[in-house]
């Protein structure tokens, strides 16, 4: 029987999974939010709130106890300066599970592990960056538009004059012998 067993196996040795938990929790440190299966997210989420808890602690004996799971001097001293005291008057979740639906290879559910108090991350910037650029456009001088414009035609024609072989995607001894 399972009873009492609630470890997320992940496919991997005990090793290997713990390597796993600790590299992911190490980018979650370092990025703030990192995309990731589903099953993966699930997994680090207890871990990266372990850690948190073990920050807000602050002792030395806290500090060995997160470098000894995360292996990684960068990633704890940026947990105890910088995520723990933020999370100060939290009593727990720390972090937050958004799906993102399934990756187009292998179908995999994918979402974002992210901490729950950090800055929302816009997904929009591209939108934004082109509606910024079409103002900009717009109250230029017509001389300097000009000029810009004809910069790049110089520029293409100096390519278009020299000739372009095509790139052969298979090689066999018989035709590279042909050639030569």
């Amino acid at each position: 029987m399972r009873h009492q067993k609630k470890t997320i196996k992940l496919g991997r040795t005990a090793e290997h999974r713990k390597a796993l938990l600790a590299n992911q929790v190490c980018s979650l440190i370092e990025h703030e939010r990192i995309k990731t299966t589903l099953a993966k997210a699930k997994a680090v989420r207890p871990l990266a709130e372990k850690m948190v808890t073990l920050g807000k602690n602050g002792s030395l004996h806290a500090r060995r106890t997160a470098l000894a799971v995360l292996r990684q001097k960068k990633a704890v001293k940026k947990l105890f300066e910088n995520i723990a005291p933020r999370t100060s008057t939290r009593n727990g979740g720390y972090t937050r599970i958004i799906r993102l639906g399934q990756r187009p290879s292998d179908s995999a559910q994918v979402a974002f592990l992210e901490w729950v108090d950090a800055a929302p991350a816009t997904e929009e910037r591209p939108v934004e960056e082109k509606t910024a650029k079409a103002p900009k456009e717009t109250p230029a001088p017509k001389e300097a538009s000009t000029e810009k414009a004809e910069a790049p035609k110089k520029e293409e024609a100096a390519p278009a004059s020299v000739p372009v072989k095509p790139k052969r995607r298979f090689f066999s001894r018989k035709s590279d012998d042909k050639t030569k």
